[in-house]
């Protein structure tokens, strides 16, 4: 795992591996704009309606804690489903430098499928997690129990989801990573994305990671 995670680092000197992570920063920070703009208007139109001597502070403040929240929960999701768009790019820059074999074989997924399954992503990790809400409430007296809760829930949905990336190009029986290895990687993944601007760069490396893992045929990775 670490082998793999090595070499995904060496894929960021790749332009096109740089082209796909640029896009993917830019998507995401505007989806968050945009989130930000839509929940600062509606909270104000809210608040004027309810409480019109508010000045606008309380309805502020609700945006930013909205915002905030919506944040850690979809970030993950967003990210992998902008980075869904543009996997095809970061996985034949590994394949083509490091698996030529595979590089050839496979079948990229077009454009609206790469979509479909960047917003069906979205949905599972949504579904899974509002599924997962009140047992994320209720851990909350043991203090550590909800991001425990949190981090397994989605590193397995993250796992998935970089498997699932490769098994459209290539069919499971070359591309599978394996259950334990696909939720190791997926809750590395998303333990890394709680940290300021290293979550940035996450997706496109776990996807590069996830390419060795799946062609290494040595048992090394």
């Amino acid at each position: 795992m670490l082998r793999a995670l090595s070499l995904a680092f060496t894929s960021l000197s790749d332009t096109r591996v740089i082209a796909v992570l640029a896009k993917v920063i830019a998507l995401t920070l505007a989806a968050f704009a945009v989130l930000g703009i839509v929940l600062w208007y509606g909270t104000d139109a809210l608040f004027q309606y309810y409480l019109p001597n508010d000045d606008g502070t309380l309805g502020a403040a609700l945006a930013l804690a909205v915002l905030v929240v919506s944040g850690w929960l979809l970030f993950r999701s967003l990210a992998v489903a902008f980075t869904w768009v543009f996997a095809d790019d970061i996985i034949d820059a590994v394949e083509d430098r490091h698996y030529p074999f595979y590089a050839a074989q496979g079948q990229k997924p077009n454009f609206s499928k790469a979509a479909k399954m960047g917003l069906r992503s979205i949905g599972r990790a949504i579904g899974y997690n509002l599924a997962m809400t009140p047992v994320y409430l209720i851990l909350l007296v043991t203090g550590v129990g909800t991001p425990l809760a949190f981090l397994a829930v989605n590193g397995y949905l993250l796992g998935r989801d970089l498997e699932d990336m490769l098994v459209a190009r290539h069919g499971p029986m070359r591309a599978e990573i394996g259950a334990i290895r696909r939720f190791v990687l997926g809750l590395g993944g998303v333990a890394a994305m709680l940290i300021p601007i290293v979550q940035f760069f996450v997706p496109v490396l776990a996807t590069a990671a996830a390419v060795h893992i799946a062609h290494d045929k040595t048992g090394k990775i």
